[in-house]
């Protein structure tokens, strides 16, 4: 039997996707508590750092097209906070507008984003 012949019985509008975190994934998250705490050293066991991650703040469009092309509809993502506020008080403009993009990427896609406000990392 293939894998088209499998009927998975689906309902329609089911969200199929996957999930990031930002500060998993972004790279360069460094205004973040968990950023610290890795720089501090001591804490992991093999020294390891999220340091660069897989740096999907800047490609996120084509791992985004990634996706889409596997099929999925839907995708999870976190907003880095202490990116959007980097001092109590003052927003950072330029975050906004990115994670803005971000959003109008998948909607181009046809990925359906569900956004959690607050994943692992306090600014």
């Amino acid at each position: 039997m293939t894998a088209d012949e499998i009927a998975f019985g689906f309902p329609p509008g089911f969200l199929w996707g996957a999930a990031t975190a930002a500060h998993h994934v972004e790279g360069d998250n460094r205004n973040c508590d968990w950023w610290a705490w890795e720089q501090a050293g001591g804490h992991i066991r093999d020294g390891s750092v999220s340091g660069r991650a897989c740096e999907h703040y800047s490609r996120f469009r084509e791992d985004f097209e990634m996706l889409a092309g596997m099929g999925h509809n839907a995708h999870r993502l976190s907003i880095e906070w202490s990116r959007v506020e980097p001092s109590p008080g003052v927003v950072d403009a330029g975050a906004v507008a990115h994670y803005r993009e971000v959003l109008e990427t998948l909607r181009r896609l046809d990925l359906e984003p569900a956004v959690t406000l607050h994943h692992f990392t306090s600014p």
